[in-house]
């Protein structure tokens, strides 16, 4: 049986926001973006959230948006890009599924495309050397995953159905209705 609580982490543009939609309706359940929940908590953006009150700021919302998620089970939850970096709250849900959605930086590049501005971790003027490098300080947290899906070449609807097969769950039948905390 799949555990109450499904973890989407990976690099920015890797699709989690896109791909937790499908795979929440797929399987029946709630979805929590952890991002949207932390602009709701800002009443801001994000990069208003980054200029204007910093990135200390956004961690601290950041852990009180994961807070506030833990009480939505069954759940597909989407994080943001440098979540899994934090073991502080990463370790609040130790019976969860985490999925890496696996992404090169030549796809992340492609799909931000010219809108650096609303990737507050990028270096405007030189953004694929951002990503390199970011990308490469998270990867060995993103690999604590325990499921890898490549997403590179695949649809938002290739992912979701890649993940219910790794998962091998049929439906939400198959759900836990409560986190095994």
């Amino acid at each position: 049986m799949t555990p109450a609580r499904i973890v989407l982490v990976g690099f920015m543009a890797s699709g989690k926001s896109s791909v937790g939609r499908v795979l929440a309706a797929r399987l029946g359940v709630s979805f929590v973006d952890l991002d949207a929940e932390i602009e709701t908590l800002a009443g801001c953006t994000i990069p208003e959230l980054f200029r204007d009150r910093g990135e200390a700021e956004f961690r601290d919302l950041e852990l009180e948006a994961t807070v506030r998620a833990g009480e939505t089970v069954p759940a597909v939850v989407a994080t943001g890009g440098g979540w899994m970096s934090r073991p502080e709250v990463r370790d609040l849900w130790p019976d969860a599924v985490y999925v890496w959605l696996a992404v090169s930086p030549e796809t992340v590049l492609e799909r931000v495309g010219g809108r650096h501005d609303l990737r507050p971790m990028l270096d405007p003027e030189t953004p694929a050397r951002s990503i390199r490098v970011l990308l490469e300080a998270r990867e060995p947290d993103y690999a604590e995953a325990g499921i890898v899906v490549e997403t590179d070449d695949l649809s938002v609807t290739e992912v979701a159905e890649r993940v219910v097969d790794l998962l091998g769950v049929e439906d939400s039948a198959e759900i836990e209705t409560q986190p095994s905390e």
